[in-house]
C-alpha cells in the first residue's frame, strides 16, 4: 500500500474526497470527508488528489554544517498537534526536534491490547516531521501512543538517555492556547517529550504549609453583555464534547451572574444563541429560582431573535 496518513484522496467510484486519518490494514484505510465522519475504504477505491496543498512530511531548517560544541542544543523535543489548514476536523501530529542531535524515533499505537507501528524515522537537527494524522471528532477513540527516541551526534557530546513515552490524549490536554510551532509556522499544541523529572524543593514545600491565607480577590466587574458561545470562551472548543461545552458555558454564566449582583447591576444580558435550547433552558431555570432576580426576558429580538436573555435584578 502506497498511501500514507494525512494524504488527501478522492474516491474512484463516487464524488467524495477527504484525508486519510487511519491505516486499518494493507487493504483498507479510514478517510475523513467534509461531513467530519471517518469511513473505511478499500485502497483500490482511492486515488491521490495531485496539487492539493498539504503540509510537507519533513521540514529541516538547518543548513548542513559542522556544529561547534558551544552552539550545541541538548534540549527541545516535542510532539505537536496542529489542525489542518484546509480541514479543521483533521489534525496532524509532528515530531519537532529543536536540538542539535539527530534523533531516531518510532511511533507505535496501542488500543485494546493491539499494537501497530505507525512511523519510524530520523529527525535531523532543527526539524519537524509529520508522523500521524487523525480525525478530531474521534478524539475519544484515539489510541495510546508509545514513543521511543534515541539520540546521535558525532560531536564531543554525551548522548541523551533513551526516551520512552506513553501518551493518551484527552480533551483537557488541549485546554491551553495554541502557539506557533517552530519550523512549520502553524498554530498548534506542543507536548515536551524530554522534560526532566519533577524535583520537589522540600524547604519550599514546608514553608507553604505555614503561609497565611491570601486575601480574597476582588470580584471582577462583568461586561453588560456576556457572549456564551463556546468559540468565544475557549480556543480548544473543537476538542470538547457536548457535555463539557455545556458545563463551561453554565460556569461562565453563573460567575458573571453573581458578579453582576455583587457590582449592583440593574440588568445584564446573556447571549446564548438558539441552538437546541438546552443552554437557554438551564439558564432560565436558574434565573427563575434566583432570589436576586426580579425578572428575565428575551433581549434585542431584532438582533438576536430568541438567542439572548436580559436579566433584571431586584
Amino acid at each position: 500500500m502506497n498511501f500514507k496518513l494525512g494524504e488527501f484522496v478522492r474516491f474512484v467510484d463516487e464524488n467524495r474526497e477527504g484525508f486519510i486519518t487511519r491505516i486499518i490494514d494493507e487493504q483498507m484505510v479510514g478517510v475523513t470527508g467534509d461531513d467530519d465522519f471517518e469511513i473505511p475504504v478499500m485502497v483500490n477505491n482511492l486515488t491521490r488528489v495531485h496539487g492539493h496543498k498539504n503540509n510537507p512530511e519533513s521540514i529541516n531548517t538547518r543548513v548542513e554544517e559542522s556544529i561547534v560544541d558551544d552552539d550545541f542544543i541538548e534540549k527541545g523535543i516535542f510532539l505537536t498537534v496542529c489542525p489542518d489548514a484546509n480541514k479543521g476536523s483533521v489534525v496532524h501530529f509532528y515530531f519537532v526536534n529543536e536540538t542539535s542531535f539527530e534523533l531516531l524515533f518510532t511511533l507505535q499505537s496501542e488500543k485494546d491490547q493491539k499494537f501497530h507501528g505507525e512511523f519510524a524515522g530520523i529527525a535531523k537537527p532543527l526539524s519537524a516531521t509529520k508522523i500521524y494524522s487523525a480525525s478530531l471528532p474521534d478524539l475519544d477513540l484515539w489510541p495510546k501512543f508509545n514513543i521511543t527516541i534515541i539520540s546521535y551526534t558525532s560531536q564531543n557530546i554525551k548522548f541523551l538517555t533513551p526516551i520512552f513515552k506513553d501518551l493518551k490524549f484527552r480533551a483537557k490536554d488541549f485546554s491551553g492556547s495554541k502557539k506557533t510551532i517552530p519550523f512549520i509556522k502553524q498554530q498548534g499544541w506542543a507536548f515536551e517529550l524530554d522534560e526532566g523529572e519533577l524535583k520537589i524543593d522540600v524547604q519550599k514545600l514546608k514553608e507553604s504549609f505555614f503561609k497565611s491565607q491570601p486575601e480574597k480577590k476582588e470580584i471582577e466587574k462583568p461586561a453588560k453583555e456576556v457572549d456564551l458561545h463556546i468559540e468565544k470562551l475557549r480556543d480548544d472548543y473543537q476538542f470538547l464534547n457536548k457535555s463539557e461545552i455545556l458545563d463551561i458555558q453554565l460556569n461562565v454564566f453563573q460567575r458573571n451572574l453573581e458578579a453582576a449582583i455583587a457590582h449592583k447591576f440593574t440588568n445584564i444580558v446573556f447571549i446564548h444563541g438558539v441552538g437546541n435550547g438546552v443552554l437557554s433552558n438551564h439558564i432560565h431555570k436558574t434565573l427563575g429560582k434566583h432570589p436576586q432576580v426580579k425578572t428575565f426576558k428575551d433581549a434585542y429580538k431584532e438582533k438576536f431573535g430568541y438567542g439572548a436573555t436580559e436579566v433584571v435584578f431586584k
